[in-house]
């Protein structure tokens, strides 16, 4: 019985690597392909534009849809049509009928359905954990570790493809990997009560809709730390958008040698991501978050762009990718667990949501930015600058109190502004209040 408890918990994560394995592919096969074509940073960044805002778009109003279709059909259907979109371009581009315009649109479509299907598998975590007696925040550490091992793989063979293959082909492999992502969420979740639609969401219509969709908007709007979460992991999604789609790319391109390198980097920081969230999940509940977040997200920031800024070799942007995923490990955990432990089960689709699209709402200028700034001012200098501006949102969650709320979940307010009580959809924290 406890096998069968801990199955679907199981193939959630497993479908989860699938899937971000592929896009793994994708974010380093299109802003390759596009260089490789056009030889315009510009373009790419006009590329990472057309993918990241629908993202946004459908994160923005997304919520009570998953609650309304269901966690299980949404991430199936999200699967299916971002495989269909990226298979389309290595079709296309066999076909000798590939246009830039098409190629942002066909971007634009992966991303208006990446957005619901990654909130549908996000959602169902906490449920499946607790389903399977597994802590809530060794589950998460253990989900985003997944992420992690998902994308070393991708990194890894998405280098060597590209070198081999090509940039274009490695988008059918991506596809492929949606297609077995959708199939294991089919078969492995069916029947799951917690993955069906919500019928109270199900049975109203559009005035209901946008009262639900409202509902998690107001809840993260009497929440300072919630708020505190968007804004910051706002601007660091832009940051981190300008240097995987424009920054390092050119970076690579320019002194590193070619996409093996972009491999080795991608695949060094993934692995040392993944090292850090296994020892978050296994360790990270006897030590305070907030200090540990602090740290861990200084050292992620600024470094990588001031170590590729002053060196053009491969080892000490190895070196330094390596410590900052290290670093990087603890904090989706950290923040996944605090939204978890805080907001109750009917609410957490609009909620999560709501912070998701908050947080990619710079993140389609990121690419955007990176390329005119790269263009404009040069490689170097613009490294230079983007490190500057992260190093000054890294050290917002170590000035504002609201932070430390971290260490006491509890105390975030609930639609009425009062404190929630753990129970059932809140379960209760593991570590010692500091």
């Amino acid at each position: 019985m406890t096998g069968a408890k801990r199955r679907p918990l199981a193939v959630l994560l497993t479908a989860n690597v699938i899937s971000i394995t592929g896009s793994s592919l994708t974010l380093m096969g299109v802003p390759w392909f596009v260089l490789q074509s056009t030889g315009s940073a510009a373009d790419a960044g006009v590329v990472a534009f057309c993918a990241m805002l629908p993202v946004a778009l459908a994160a923005l109003m997304g919520g009570p849809v998953v609650d309304r279709l269901g966690r299980r059909r949404v991430s199936i259907a999200s699967d299916l049509v971002c495989g269909a979109a990226v298979g389309a371009v290595p079709l296309l581009q066999s076909a000798g009928m590939l246009r830039f315009w098409v190629l942002c649109a066909l971007m634009a479509v992966t991303g208006l359905f990446h957005a619901p299907g990654d909130t549908a598998r996000a959602v169902l975590l906490p449920v499946l954990a607790q389903r399977a007696a597994v802590p809530l925040s060794r589950a998460a550490g253990f989900y985003d570790g997944a992420s992690r091992c998902a994308g070393i793989i991708g990194s890894a063979v998405g280098g060597v493809l590209i070198a081999v293959l090509g940039a274009s082909h490695v988008l059918a492999v991506d596809a492929a990997t949606f297609a077995a992502s959708a199939v294991l969420i089919a078969s492995g979740l069916r029947g799951l009560p917690e993955a069906r639609s919500r019928t109270e969401i199900r049975q109203t219509g559009l005035r209901a809709y946008r009262r639900a969709l409202a509902e998690g908007y107001r809840y993260v709007l009497a929440s300072p730390m919630l708020l505190s979460i968007c804004l910051v992991t706002m601007l660091a999604q832009g940051l981190d958008q300008g240097w995987s789609a424009v920054l390092l790319p050119l970076h690579v391109r320019d002194s590193l040698g070619g996409p093996s390198a972009l491999g080795l980097v991608e695949a060094l920081f993934c692995g040392g991501a993944l090292a850090g969230a296994l020892l978050y999940g296994a360790a990270g509940h006897r030590f305070r978050r907030w200090p540990v977040y602090v740290v861990a997200f200084l050292i992620v920031g600024a470094p990588r762009f001031i170590v590729a800024a002053l060196t053009g070799t491969v080892a000490p942007l190895a070196v330094m990718m390596t410590i900052e995923g290290l670093a990087c490990g603890a904090i989706n955990p950290i923040l996944a667990t605090t939204i978890y432990q805080t907001v109750p089960d009917e609410l957490r689709s609009r909620v999560l949501s709501a912070t998701t699209a908050s947080a990619l709402m710079i993140a389609p200028l990121g690419g955007l930015a990176a390329g005119f700034l790269a263009g404009t001012v040069g490689l170097t200098d613009a490294l230079l600058a983007v490190g500057g501006v992260y190093l000054l949102v890294t050290l917002y969650p170590a000035i504002f109190p609201a932070w430390k709320l971290l260490d006491h979940p509890g105390q975030l307010p609930a639609r009425s502004g009062k404190p929630i009580a753990p129970g059932p959809s809140t379960p209760a924290p593991t570590w010692a209040p500091g």
